[in-house]
C-alpha cells in the first residue's frame, strides 16, 4: 500500500489561513472549512507570530468593556474584509464582475 502523498501549501494560502485564524473564529472550525488539520494551522499561526517577533497585533487603548468592544469590532472587521476578498477572487474566477455599489 502506498502512503498518502503530502499536500503542499503555498505561502499565500498559509498567510490567508493564519489571517482567518486571527479574526477570532476557532482554529478548528477554520481548519475544517479548509479541509486540513487543526494542528497544522496552529503550527502556522505560531510560526507567523514568531516571525513577527511575538506581536499579537494592534491593541485597543483603555480598559474595561470599551476596549473589549473595540477588540471585538476589529476582529469582526478583519473577518469581513477577508470574506470580501475571498468573494472578489471567486467572482474573478467565475467570470462575473463584483457589484458596482460595493466599496473597494
Amino acid at each position: 500500500m502506498n502512503p498518502k502523498p503530502r499536500r503542499q501549501y503555498t505561502e499565500e494560502f498559509k498567510a490567508q489561513a493564519v489571517a482567518l485564524a486571527d479574526t477570532g473564529r476557532s482554529v478548528t472550525e477554520i481548519a475544517r472549512e479548509l479541509c486540513m488539520s487543526a494542528n497544522l494551522l496552529h503550527g502556522w499561526r505560531q510560526a507567523a507570530r514568531r516571525a513577527q517577533g511575538g506581536s499579537e497585533g494592534p491593541r485597543a487603548a483603555g480598559e474595561g468593556d470599551a476596549a473589549d468592544d473595540l477588540r471585538a469590532l476589529r476582529r469582526e472587521l478583519a473577518r469581513l474584509r477577508q470574506e470580501n476578498d475571498i468573494l472578489k477572487k471567486a467572482a474573478v474566477i467565475l467570470g462575473t464582475s463584483p457589484r458596482p455599489d460595493s466599496a473597494p
